[in-house]
């Protein structure tokens, strides 16, 4: 552990739940990394991640995005690629696309298709799979209306699934958004995890959450102070 990390540790101790928006100016103060960090937050989840039928998956169109510029490409069999392009997309395509990606072109942060194209996709969930990029309807990432899924996802997304321990991890902005726009981004993540709780899951279901800067330590949120 750095020398760095070790003096923000012994500021914020873990133990300590802040309401909301204590949490979100305590972070803010600790990102002091010479780069804009990214606020990041993980959610323990009150499921057991070994059953396929606990674990959650989803995506939560934050209201104030995620501040940063998101690279999409689109498999579609479409006579219309301009207006996907305007929608924010990076590449259109098909057979083009799948070729370019086994090449090595890899470097987006959504791929969204069509339904009808997934039989193409699916040739490359050995490359997909891994990083977290193939498409899937629990997303809003496999749909016929792609010009609306891409402005979605152009605007800043919050893409989830649980871990194995049974933890969500995602972005909710930066350090440089206002503190109130990083609550709101915040309650609606929670609201949408909420609303996904599966029906085996008993007992506690939002049991913990923090938040973190790129560079800085967890700050541990009191639930109960989010308006959810």
């Amino acid at each position: 552990m750095s020398k760095r990390m070790s003096q923000l540790k012994s500021i914020v101790p873990v133990e300590i739940k802040h309401d909301a928006t204590e949490a979100v100016k305590l972070v803010k103060t600790l990102a002091n990394a010479k780069f804009p960090e990214s606020i990041d937050v993980a959610v323990k989840l009150g499921i057991d991640a070994r059953k396929s039928d606990q674990n959650v998956r989803g995506v939560s169109n934050l209201p104030h995005g995620v501040g940063k510029k998101i690279k999409i490409a689109v498999f579609a069999d479409v006579a219309d690629k301009e207006a996907i392009i305007a929608a924010g997309a990076l590449k259109v395509g098909m057979e083009d696309l799948v070729e370019d990606m086994k090449a090595g072109q890899l470097d987006y942060d959504r791929v969204i298709a069509t339904p009808a194209a997934m039989k193409l996709v699916g040739k490359l969930g050995q490359l997909l799979g891994p990083k977290g990029l193939m498409p899937n309807p629990k997303t809003g990432s496999v749909t016929n209306d792609v010009v609306v899924a891409v402005k979605q996802a152009a605007k800043g997304q919050a893409v989830f699934r649980t871990d194995k321990a049974g933890i969500i991890h995602c972005s909710i902005g930066r350090a440089t958004f206002d503190d109130a726009h990083l609550v709101d981004n915040l309650t609606h993540l929670l609201k949408d995890l909420k609303r996904l709780k599966p029906s085996a899951s008993k007992g506690i279901y939002l049991v913990s959450c923090s938040i973190s800067a790129t560079m800085s330590p967890a700050v541990q949120i009191d639930i109960p102070s989010l308006p959810i």
